[in-house]
């Protein structure tokens, strides 16, 4: 298997965009969440380009794929958590549906390195 570098992965960049925004929203909602919802969603999406980058250190596709599918499921978490925000009305549903389209586009590029890993 040849190593990527992570830094230049699109999904990758994708992700971290991902925390940036995340940290950003994060920041709007009530006090009362700093340890469940708050935590939660930074953490996920932290985890998101966190497994990518983690992944391309390993020496086998199947390895690499291992984290890649992480990074898949902490993407779906990531959604949930949105949609717990959005249910709570701490989000607008223009804000939710904008999101929601990011993080399946997200979805969708993670899936489609895996399924080139798995090829």
């Amino acid at each position: 298997m040849k190593r990527h570098n992570f830094k230049k992965l699109r999904i990758w960049e994708e992700g971290m965009d991902l925390v940036d925004e995340t940290y950003s929203l994060v920041s709007t909602f009530p006090i009362a969440e700093k340890f469940n919802l708050i935590s939660q969603l930074a953490r996920c999406s932290v985890s998101i380009p966190s497994n990518i980058a983690e992944g391309t250190s390993k020496s086998t596709d199947k390895h690499f794929n291992r984290y890649i599918e992480n990074s898949l499921g902490s993407a779906f978490e990531w959604e949930t958590q949105l949609i717990v925000a959005y249910r709570q009305s701490y989000i607008d549903q223009e804000k939710f549906e904008t999101l929601t389209n990011r993080i399946q586009k997200l979805q969708k590029m993670i899936s489609g390195l895996q399924g080139g890993l798995n090829s």
